[in-house]
């Protein structure tokens, strides 16, 4: 898979770290339970189809990179730096 950076152009995915979905990963409060750090930490949905998901160039630039893809086909649509989303 070939995944473009807003900042270095088109780079083989091993550059990169995966780190979830982009929209969905919000961290507990500080005082959350157990249950809800567990949850956190170790449970991510799995959705088949078009998904946002939140990579890190780890061996380029260092930018934190939207990726819009298809997890069944890993067709890349769109990538664009997360700093410029809007949630």
């Amino acid at each position: 898979m070939r995944i473009t950076c807003p900042n270095c152009g088109e780079r083989d995915r091993r550059e990169f770290y995966y780190q979830g979905d982009a929209l969905a990963l919000t961290r507990p409060a500080p005082d959350a339970g157990p249950h809800a750090w567990d949850d956190y930490l170790h449970n991510r949905d799995n959705p088949a189809g078009d998904t946002q998901d939140l990579w890190f160039h780890e061996a380029g630039c260092g930018a934190w990179i939207v990726v819009n893809r298809n997890t069944v086909t890993h067709a890349i649509d769109d990538t664009r730096l997360a700093a410029t989303v809007k949630r």
